[in-house]
């Protein structure tokens, strides 16, 4: 019998690469070398842009906080070599009458605005998460004073508040109640900003804590409604301990933020009536700006900084505590 001679298989099938059961061509793994490359060239790409973000925050923050914390020992005027002087500008800072009146008004500006900015937002959020239609547009709504600049905020307020033709005693007019001096007068000034900065920042609160609600599993709020509990019950049992780290971490943020209030009382009412809105930061402002006292300026911002950081070890270190119990 005859022995069958085996076909010789083609040099181009060979050569052609195997094929998956999509009919698609399996390409082989590319070298090890070649993956280390890529893998290194990847590496050097996201460095590379971190790099940026570290110069910029080198550049426009640290720089400028080292050199406020050594002008803070200097008697320093822009023109003139720097002389140190030890803690003189601390104590020229500390003897000065409208020092105290600026903590005091910086104090109870964070007062009234945690009374006020901090429990409006979190009504907000609840009554937006319990909304079944217009979601959408009454968020807008909330956030759109965030998106508006502050300086236009401000004075947009600051027209508002116009004792003469203002819209808000035109509006009391209509209503026929009594008008008020707003930001005229010493016992309203204070207030009248709480409100001001209440408005223009807490649209991104809100949506914050909105955030948080929506991830709160709906089981809960079933079983307590089981359990015959009412809408206060549920937010104080279940609402409440679902978002208490996120609401202590806006209140630290908050207290920050509103120890550090600028704008307001810069475009609104520059500081008066007599004093009663001059903040911390106004006054490192006026130091630096209005009296060319550099270094005292300085120094109130050096004496801010160790206030605010000291406060937030210690909140963190008692929230921190509180939550591993």
């Amino acid at each position: 019998m005859p022995t069958s001679i085996p076909t010789p298989i083609p040099k181009t099938a060979a050569a052609r690469p195997v094929e998956a059961a999509g009919g698609r061509p399996v390409q082989p793994p590319p070298p090890a070398g070649h993956r280390m490359r890529r893998r290194l060239a990847d590496q050097a790409r996201a460095y590379a842009f971190l790099l940026g973000g570290l110069l910029c925050f080198a550049l426009f923050s640290w720089y400028p906080a080292i050199r406020a914390v050594v002008i803070a020992f200097q008697k320093y005027t822009p023109g003139s070599s720097p002389e140190w002087v030890g803690t003189a500008n601390f104590t020229r800072v500390w003897h000065d009458p409208e020092f105290t009146a600026a903590w005091r008004n910086t104090l109870t500006f964070t007062l009234l605005a945690l009374l006020i900015g901090f429990a409006v937002p979190f009504a907000l959020a609840l009554v937006l998460n319990e909304l079944r239609h217009a979601k959408a547009f009454f968020r807008v709504v909330v956030y759109l004073p965030v998106m508006i600049p502050p300086v236009v905020s401000a004075l947009l307020w600051k027209w508002f508040y116009d004792p003469g033709a203002g819209l808000a005693n035109e509006t009391l007019r209509l209503l026929h109640l009594p008008t008020s001096n707003w930001t005229n007068g010493t016992d309203t000034a204070l207030i009248s900003l709480v409100l001001v900065a209440t408005w223009a920042n807490m649209g991104s609160t809100v949506l914050i804590y909105l955030a948080a609600l929506q991830s709160i599993p709906g089981e809960l709020y079933e079983a307590a409604e089981l359990d015959g509990a009412g809408l206060l019950q549920r937010i104080r049992h279940v609402t409440i301990p679902q978002t208490r780290f996120v609401v202590l971490m806006l209140m630290l943020l908050q207290i920050i933020a509103t120890m550090q209030v600028f704008t307001e009382p810069f475009v609104i009412t520059g500081g008066g009536p007599e004093n009663a809105t001059v903040t911390v930061l106004y006054l490192i402002y006026k130091y630096a700006f209005l009296y060319n006292d550099f270094g005292g300026a300085c120094a109130l911002s050096v004496m801010l900084l160790v206030l605010l950081g000291a406060f937030s070890a210690v909140y963190l270190r008692l929230t921190g505590s509180g939550e591993d119990v």
